[in-house]
């Protein structure tokens, strides 16, 4: 069996694992080995996050929700379960972007819900 020198081989992979981790810090970008375990955390975290951002997205529009419907004499919970009475089936990211580009709009929302909550 013909021996088999890995130099060039190895040196491609140590690169692409080098390249991965550009702008890490200290040794962590520049040592093989410090890198590849740089590397395979950076990677787990990101699988994580990309999952973690949904719930992250979810929270954001709840509170921007909460604080125009409060704005307009309501409480989040109030808001959602007016509209819920009501028919009304629009998601968070919507009331969300509602509230900050069309606050007459999400006034009127908040109005419809208001008058379900009351009666």
């Amino acid at each position: 069996m013909p021996r088999v020198k890995r130099g060039v081989t190895a040196r491609h992979r140590h690169a692409k694992i080098l390249e991965l981790t550009k702008g890490h810090r200290a040794t962590k970008h520049s040592l093989y080995r410090r890198a590849h375990e740089s590397m395979l955390k950076s990677l787990s975290y990101a699988f994580a996050h990309r999952r973690e951002r949904k719930g992250d997205m979810r929270r954001l529009w709840i509170t921007r929700v909460n604080a125009a419907s409060r704005a307009n004499g309501l409480t989040y919970g109030q808001f959602i379960e007016g509209l819920k009475k009501s028919g009304i089936e629009v998601n968070r990211k919507m009331l969300a972007d509602m509230a900050v580009r069309e606050p007459a709009a999400f006034a009127s929302l908040v109005t419809t819900a208001k008058a379900k909550v009351e009666a």
